[in-house]
């Protein structure tokens, strides 16, 4: 039996670049939102992070009360954050669990 041979890192490489782009590019184009206030405010960011929108309910615009409104914005665009790390996160874990799963043993 001949021993098989080693892999060709440079392939392996060009391959996982690959694969990374391809992942960004799936993140860019990926939208997630949250929303606080029960829904009354929400926040539309892609899984790269982008914010895309704000959507914000007519009820909760109170010009006597401005800062509850400023927080619920903040408490939105932290949940849509959260939730495009966590896309980003399952995205990018194929990339990191044994290196793309292109042979090698995870690192």
């Amino acid at each position: 039996m001949q021993p098989s041979e080693p892999p060709n890192m440079q392939n392996l490489l060009q391959q996982m670049q690959q694969q990374l782009i391809e992942a960004q590019e799936r993140l860019a184009s990926t939208e997630v939102e949250g929303s606080s206030g029960g829904g009354l405010v929400r926040a539309t960011v892609t899984g790269s992070g982008e914010l895309s929108a704000i959507v914000i309910d007519p009820s909760v615009v109170d010009p006597d009360d401005v800062e509850t409104l400023q927080d619920l914005v903040v408490a939105a665009v932290r949940d849509a954050n959260r939730a495009a790390s966590e896309v980003a996160q399952q995205a990018m874990e194929p990339l990191t669990d044994g290196l793309g799963g292109l042979g090698l043993p995870g690192i």
